[in-house]
């Protein structure tokens, strides 16, 4: 089957039929193509878009539709090679650093099916590509992205690799402590209000904030391994909250020893996605490895106790799988029963895995938040 440029010639060359953009900019230029290749030997090949140079990492993929400047640019993909499964991506090109999610991308590459380098959208300032290859972010167009992603969820998240000219070994990012990477390194603050939240900055995005900030909520974001408790600390909170961020959670042994110091002093305390791995770690739970993680803004969470279920945006590869003594289980994944979310039966604890400040996906949870600030000024029953 030929596919057609926008003059509505067929395409003469192999390599560019096999490119199939729409896009005759991008086809007049000198095509350059590279490869993935994954752990066990397998290649799949395709057009650059990107940054031309080699880079390594795991290699997972997101079913959204939408939202790729947010998802590219949450720290919970450091050290991934994404692959977006929607056939469509860069169509409405790149807003203002002021949207996204930190203010760098943080994936290790990007696999799409089909790039659009004429984007088409009021907020756009760039092209996907250009974003791409101004932060040094390697990008192929390979046409089968579903023949990819059946064979990670088939034989699991898989080390890999895209290479041009030059190889590379391969690098798994879940051996190192990529929480200390992509935190922050220093205390700021956003917002005013009565209430005082410390945020303890695994990777988090920035909707958190915002949507604390919009609670009329005082919020004080601390690197990862900052000690709360120590004289040092100049301010006073009445609740923390831990983010969502990147790799095992069981390598942010700093965060944890934080958690597990203020659930001592009962002071309020929720997780968001790594946070909520974390905070099960420092009650005494554990976590494991899923098979291929859930990266999507469909993921159906089951409230436990409740016929209600919630659609939400999720990206993480670690799950609970212990859960702490005297937690229950809060919410459940209506899709392979995986936990989603614990409470404690009588102290201001708990945390969810999904996340409730979107960005992107739906809002149905953004309550999550409301629920914690009434336990943390003791407003709930």
């Amino acid at each position: 089957m030929h596919n057609t440029n926008t003059s509505g010639n067929l395409l003469e060359s192999p390599q560019l039929e096999e490119s199939g953009t729409s896009n005759q900019s991008w086809q007049a230029e000198t095509p350059v193509y590279g490869a993935l290749v994954l752990e066990d030997g397998t290649r799949f090949e395709g057009r650059s878009f990107g940054y031309q140079g080699a880079s390594a990492g795991e290699v997972v993929f997101c079913t959204g539709m939408v939202g790729y400047p947010e998802a590219l640019t949450d720290a919970s993909f450091a050290g991934q090679i994404l692959t977006m499964t929607f056939p469509l991506m860069g169509n409405y090109g790149v807003p203002d650093e002021s949207l996204w999610e930190d203010d760098k991308i943080h994936v290790s590459g990007l696999i799409v099916s089909n790039y659009v380098d004429t984007p088409s959208h009021p907020q756009s300032k760039m092209s996907l590509g250009e974003w791409l290859r101004r932060e040094k972010v390697p990008a192929l167009e390979i046409k089968d992205t579903r023949l990819l992603t059946q064979y990670i969820r088939t034989h699991g998240a898989m080390l890999g690799k895209i290479v041009f000219d030059e190889d590379i070994p391969f690098y798994d990012p879940n051996t190192e402590n990529l929480v200390a990477r992509v935190s922050g390194t220093e205390v700021q603050q956003h917002g005013e209000g009565e209430t005082t939240i410390a945020l303890i900055d695994c990777g988090a995005k920035r909707n958190i904030v915002r949507s604390l900030v919009a609670k009329h909520v005082r919020v004080i974001t601390v690197p990862w391994d900052y000690d709360l408790f120590s004289p040092e600390c100049d301010f006073d909170f009445d609740g923390i909250l831990i983010s969502n961020g990147p790799g095992n959670p069981k390598m942010a042994d700093k965060a944890i020893a934080t958690v597990r110091e203020a659930m001592k002093r009962g002071i309020p305390t929720m997780g968001i996605c790594l946070g909520h791995q974390i905070l099960s770690l420092a009650a005494g739970g554990d976590t494991y490895k899923l098979k291929f993680g859930h990266r999507s803004q469909n993921q159906p969470a089951l409230m436990q106790g409740s016929k209600r279920c919630y659609i939400t945006t999720q990206n993480h590869g670690f799950a609970v799988g212990t859960l702490p003594q005297d937690f229950d289980a809060w919410f459940i994944n209506a899709n392979d029963g995986s936990n989603e979310g614990i409470r404690h039966r009588s102290l201001p604890f708990f945390s969810v895995q999904f996340h409730p400040e979107a960005a992107p996906g739906p809002e149905d949870t953004d309550w999550i938040f409301d629920y914690f600030l009434e336990r943390v000024r003791g407003e709930h029953e």
